[in-house]
């Protein structure tokens, strides 16, 4: 007897910082999504697609939700809203620190287009057994349909009790791309966040927010890939923070990068940075169209 096959979009959904990213890295096995301890560090929505046998998992991850300040944030935002609209499954992300019942507007949105949940309590490790059973109770209430899995994804705890479920959970249908791939972006794309994610860890206080990474030039041959990258910031105090003195800082974020993405690429890389003042980048909707917001 022949097992069916199953396909399907798997969006992932939840406010910043609660896990998304790791939990959507190691659901693919691949690290696809940037992931530090600041918030808002998902800007895009990215795909991750999982092939087997017999199934197809088209994850996606998505920004956290916020209320917009920019028009960056309302792109952002705008991701979410067509997440809500294109599931098969939600995986909607929570965790210990965040009350039961967030984001009341798009829950009501789960439950009236009768999309299944699979609700993840993530960060369990932070709290007592008895706590998380109160925690989840709680949510119960609020998603009484939902498939609800306490989870620590930095602990890789019950992922795989989360695959399997997701499996369980998901239509029949044909695979929606081919089985060797693994996501919808270009190389560039994941070149140009992994500069960002060396930028998020290597500054503070507001210059994480405040930087955009583009991909001036791409070009690659068998043995090395040549990268020039601008990094926008908003004012000229910026520039000066992230060039450091004597170019110092922009060196160190310059080599970290090289280094993460010779291993993305698996070729040698020569990798230039320059820096440029873009001021209110995040309100200009052509310039952010142009970085890839959608």
């Amino acid at each position: 007897m022949l097992m069916s096959y199953k396909s399907g979009f798997v969006n992932i959904l939840g406010s910043p910082n609660v896990g998304k990213s790791t939990l959507m890295n190691e659901l693919v096995g691949e690290k696809l999504a940037i992931i530090t301890s600041k918030a808002q560090t998902t800007r895009h929505r990215i795909m991750g697609i999982v092939s087997g046998d017999n199934f197809q998992i088209v994850f996606s991850d998505t920004p956290g939700i916020l209320e917009p300040k920019y028009k960056l944030h309302e792109l952002m935002m705008k991701s979410v809203s067509s997440a809500t609209v294109d599931a098969d499954l939600v995986i909607y992300v929570t965790d210990v620190a965040e009350k039961a019942g967030e984001n009341k507007d798009l829950l009501s949105r789960f439950r009236n287009k009768n999309i299944p949940v699979l609700l993840i309590i993530n960060k369990i490790d932070l709290l007592t057994q008895e706590a998380v059973n109160q925690l989840a109770a709680e949510w119960q209430k609020i998603l009484p349909e939902a498939e609800i899995i306490p989870a620590s994804a930095l602990l890789k705890f019950n992922i795989n009790k989360i695959f399997d479920t997701i499996l369980e959970l998901l239509p029949e249908g044909p695979p929606y791309y081919p089985e060797d791939t693994l996501t919808d972006r270009p190389e560039r794309f994941f070149v140009s966040e992994i500069i960002r994610e060396k930028l998020i860890l290597n500054y503070h206080q507001e210059i994480p927010y405040s930087v955009q990474v583009e991909i001036e030039s791409f070009k690659e041959s068998d043995k090395l890939v040549k990268i020039r990258a601008i990094i926008y910031v908003l004012r000229d105090s910026q520039k000066g923070i992230i060039i450091g003195h004597r170019g110092e800082a922009l060196k160190k974020v310059g080599k970290e990068a090289r280094l993460d993405i010779e291993k993305f690429m698996s070729k040698k890389v020569y990798l230039e940075l320059f820096v440029k003042v873009s001021k209110d980048w995040r309100n200009k909707e052509r310039q952010l169209r142009g970085f890839g917001y959608r």
